[in-house]
């Protein structure tokens, strides 16, 4: 029997699975191994308190694992990648794979064909890949220079929507919200505390802007309809690169969905598909939303790895 290690190394947790050829033996969260949001002490004791769970879960010595496969934003990043190869090859045997996040995402829902994926959770970035396996992506720059619809940039939009709204003296119920949920007691201190550095985290808001958009809140309202919008565009941009690159116009890959946006902010998930068949009427979203560590799995099971991003 073969086991193999699969990892979804996301920004604010990490997902393990330990497999053999049919089915999943032991599944473990930890808190974030993404050494661009944490020091190696913290990632190396997140690892290790996942690995020891797996291994106690199982009865499994990871030393026989045959692949691994880890799935990571910055995964072209020396950072990122050299801590992994260290701390994974004194823990973990075998082969060890390290892919993008999205590259996982998007084999969990076609793996090894064709189609795109919108993933939206802290950060967000699509990709799609071609029937030739050529892998093309738009977007996941990070908060600061992408990351449309995600949930920092859904936060951060919102104060900035927020404050546009006190300029224009147009009342919007987000203030109270943030005040409240940052313990602050007035517009001032909010002030100073979103332009502290470093910055707070933006995705905390992101629930508060959804129960304001519910209610009725048209700055909230349109905070999430922009965002969802943004992440259309970054849809429509990819397709036409990658019809330019097949030289078919017809290519319609069908639309899948991971991350957190995605599955529970419904008004930003709707104005996206709403945005892009207003573009692209042929094109199919599959409902619900996929789990990314399935696309890990794969990988580590087939030792898929892949033609590579355009």
């Amino acid at each position: 029997m073969s086991f193999y290690l699969a990892i979804d190394a996301g920004g604010t947790k990490a997902d393990y699975a330990l497999v053999d050829e049919n089915k999943i033996l032991a599944r473990v969260r930890s808190g974030t191994i993404k050494r661009m949001r944490v020091d190696a002490e913290t990632a190396g004791a997140n690892l290790d308190t996942a690995m020891q769970e797996l291994a106690s879960l199982s009865g499994v010595d990871l030393r026989s694992v045959v692949r691994t496969c880890v799935g990571t934003a910055g995964e072209t990043v020396p950072l990122v990648t050299d801590w992994l190869q260290r701390e994974l090859s004194a823990a973990v045997g075998g082969e060890l794979l390290i892919v993008g996040d999205v590259e996982i995402a998007l084999d969990a829902a076609f793996p090894g064909q064709p189609g795109i994926l919108v993933l939206a959770g802290t950060g967000s970035n699509v990709a799609g890949r071609t029937p030739h396996g050529q892998i093309f992506t738009s977007g996941g720059w990070g908060p600061i220079l992408a990351d449309q619809g995600s949930g920092s940039r859904i936060g951060y939009e919102a104060l900035r929507a927020l404050f546009l709204a006190i300029d224009r003296g147009v009342e919007t119920s987000l203030l109270a919200a943030v005040l409240r949920f940052w313990e602050l007691d007035s517009v001032a201190d909010l002030v100073a505390f979103a332009n502290t550095a470093p910055s707070p985290d933006f995705s905390r808001l992101v629930r508060l802007v959804t129960d304001s958009a519910q209610q009725g809140d048209a700055v909230a309202q349109s905070v999430l309809h922009q965002q969802g919008w943004e992440l259309a565009q970054l849809v429509i941009l990819l397709l036409g690169r990658m019809r330019k690159h097949l030289n078919d116009e017809s290519f319609a890959p069908r639309i899948a969905f991971a991350g957190s946006i995605m599955e529970k902010v419904h008004s930003v998930r709707d104005a996206l598909l709403e945005a892009v068949k207003g573009s692209h009427p042929e094109l199919e979203g599959i409902d619900g939303v996929i789990d990314p560590l399935h696309g890990a799995i794969w990988r580590a099971r087939t030792g898929y790895a892949g033609a590579g991003a355009k």
